[in-house]
């Protein structure tokens, strides 16, 4: 079930993204050549031709006056393959090549532009139906229900966790005392000391009593249980109050995966190691079946995350990206003259394949993270 649920959002966030590409393109009178889900080879496809609708098989290369609308094979997104983007059409009035700059960079920045837009579209919904969070700082108008102190992280390796303490987790007591606030239950863990003491929580409507016993945290630095805990509630908000939270989230998010992603090439290009914040098409999966696991609203809370996440890196400047492609434009902008296809291009697929072998080695860095999920999901696929 992962996997299908990994192939659903990843297709509708890919569909969305090139759905931008492909309205921005026919505003300025540019040509799609075909519009696709998943990627070649074409298994089908239909173009309207001559007042009718004619199928297109696998083998028809021939260029149409509209767009080819087709199935392909891999399902994994989508593409549009816009007139004058690859060697054909290039000098014809409706190709890519022949609009002013200006044009060309909103054709490009329309899909990660549409990737933002879902996103906020999906955090309205979201935040209108409610969601787990945390409860200190929200705005008015918020509608709070079933507020509880929950267990926000569980540090590696630490008492809690080797407790089976898990995220999510309501403290129902501590050493005996039943608990209100997040305040009340940091201040009866932080007076047990190193002494061992026993913690209710409520799990899957299931109560639960560990005994535990704080020691000292090397990365905390002092003598800790090891976890987050905060008041959380299911909140949701009015609709048009929900417009300006999601407006907030969707710029919040932006901003914490960009400063992700700058932490993540630095170490890449001066460390040369891929850290254990990149997660590749495996683990995206993974992920994904978890969040659909935990119900729609966390799944949708995981796509709006996931889609700013596509829209960020499509936009960064590196060659075969949107951001890479909109770099060029500034420059020939800048230099008032084109640039050379032929270099520009081979600078593109180089690239692409340098991002491929990149993908590569994050997918087995994935396969081995993920081992235990991936064979509990491929038994679950085959019956066993």
């Amino acid at each position: 079930m992962a996997l299908i649920f990994f192939l659903i959002v990843l297709s509708v966030l890919v569909l969305i993204h090139e759905a931008g590409h492909y309205v921005a393109a026919r505003i300025f009178k540019v040509k799609a050549d075909e519009f696709g889900y998943g990627f070649p080879p074409r298994a089908i496809g239909f173009v309207r031709d001559g007042g009718r609708w004619k199928k297109v098989g696998r083998g028809d290369r021939r260029e149409y006056q509209n767009t080819i609308w087709s199935l392909n094979w891999l399902p994994l997104g989508g593409f549009v393959r816009i007139k004058g983007e690859q060697a054909d059409g290039q000098n014809d009035a409706d190709s890519f090549h022949m609009q002013p700059v200006w044009k060309r960079m909103v054709i490009l920045a329309a899909g990660v532009a549409m990737n933002w837009l879902l996103a906020f579209v999906l955090f309205v919904i979201v935040f209108t139906i409610g969601t787990k969070v945390e409860l200190d700082g929200l705005p008015a108008g918020a509608v709070i229900r079933d507020s509880a102190v929950r267990i926000t992280q569980v540090l590696p390796g630490s008492s809690a966790e080797k407790a089976g303490l898990q995220i999510d987790d309501a403290i129902l007591r501590v050493a005996g005392a039943p608990i209100q606030t997040y305040a009340q239950a940091r201040d009866l863990i932080a007076a047990q000391g190193e002494a061992p003491y026993a913690i209710q929580v409520e799990r899957d409507g299931n109560t639960i009593e560990q005994t535990v016993q704080s020691t000292y945290e090397a990365q905390l630095g002092r003598v800790a249980l090891g976890v987050g805990i905060a008041d959380v509630g299911l909140v949701s908000f009015p609709f048009l109050t929900s417009l300006k939270v999601s407006a907030t989230a969707t710029y919040g998010y932006t901003k914490a995966i960009i400063l992700t992603f700058y932490d993540i090439l630095k170490k890449i290009f001066t460390r040369h190691e891929i850290t254990e914040q990149i997660a590749g098409p495996v683990g995206v999966a993974v992920i994904t079946g978890q969040m659909a696991k935990l119900g729609i609203v966390p799944l949708l809370q995981f796509s709006a995350i996931l889609s700013i996440n596509l829209a960020v890196i499509n936009f960064l400047p590196i060659p075969a990206l949107d951001g890479g492609r909109f770099l060029f434009l500034a420059i020939e902008k800048l230099r008032r003259r084109s640039m050379n296809r032929a270099l520009e291009a081979a600078i593109h697929n180089i690239a692409f394949m340098l991002l491929i072998i990149l993908i590569l080695f994050v997918t087995i860095s994935d396969v081995s993270k993920y081992s235990s999920d991936i064979i509990g999901g491929l038994r679950g696929l085959v019956g066993m």
